[in-house]
């Protein structure tokens, strides 16, 4: 999660300070539809298996909580 992260802050220069688990990453415009797809490329980068974006819905990557758990879980 850790290059998650450092990847929101990243495309956030204003962010200060750690990023909750559960804080709506879409809501709080942390990840726009610009950055959606980039983000789904280091997701798929960090663990190892393609996305399907069929299968998948907005709520699988709107909290780091849920990307974890959806995404990254085998990744530890």
């Amino acid at each position: 999660m850790d290059r998650v992260a450092a990847w929101l802050h990243e495309k956030n220069p204003g962010l200060d300070g750690p990023i909750d688990a559960d804080e709506d990453l879409v809501e709080a415009r942390l990840i726009d539809s610009m950055d959606f797809l980039e983000f789904v490329d280091l997701l798929e980068e960090i663990s190892g298996t393609s996305i399907d974006l069929q299968e998948a819905t907005i709520d699988d990557f709107r909290t780091l909580a849920r990307v974890r758990e959806r995404f990254l879980s085998a990744t530890g």
